[in-house]
């Protein structure tokens, strides 16, 4: 099933249960997937890794909000945006832990023989393809620093 099929089944069950916040966020994917395939042409379909992209996209940007707003003191409008994020990560595969983010880290140094910073851009390249959709690109990023400069 692709992710617009579930989607719309997810939406017809939120209607359903008038879940306002479930509703919005489906939209929200719905609406990005749908000007994502006229952007590449009419009727593209979408692979299955630029739907776990335009998902990790809209995290993202609802995570981002919701730190502008809880650093202006309005949990009132950050925690809509955090509920959000629940629903629409629902979407994504299942996240690796820092733990095993570390061990593709740690493997991929030693494979490529990275010495130092200078080799972030080709570790984090690798990696980050390697683990599309299972790991934040900030963590991966931080955990790389660590393994190369230390």
């Amino acid at each position: 099933m692709s992710l617009q099929e579930k989607v719309m089944t997810e939406m017809k069950a939120a209607m359903k249960a008038k879940d306002t916040v479930a509703l919005e966020s489906l939209r929200a994917i719905k609406s990005a997937i749908l000007l994502a395939q006229t952007d590449k042409g009419a009727g593209a379909e979408l692979s299955e890794e630029d739907e776990v992209k335009l998902v990790q996209k809209l995290v993202k940007q609802r995570k981002d909000s919701a730190a502008i707003f809880t650093e202006q003191g309005r949990s009132d409008l950050a925690e809509p945006e955090l509920a959000q994020v629940a629903v629409i990560e629902k979407f994504l595969p299942e996240q690796l832990t820092e733990e095993e983010i570390e061990k593709v880290v740690v493997q991929t140094i030693d494979s490529i023989g990275a010495s130092g910073m200078q080799d972030m851009g080709k570790v984090m390249g690798i990696v980050s393809k390697e683990l599309a959709g299972q790991a934040d690109g900030k963590t991966i990023s931080t955990i790389v620093k660590n393994k190369l400069s230390s």
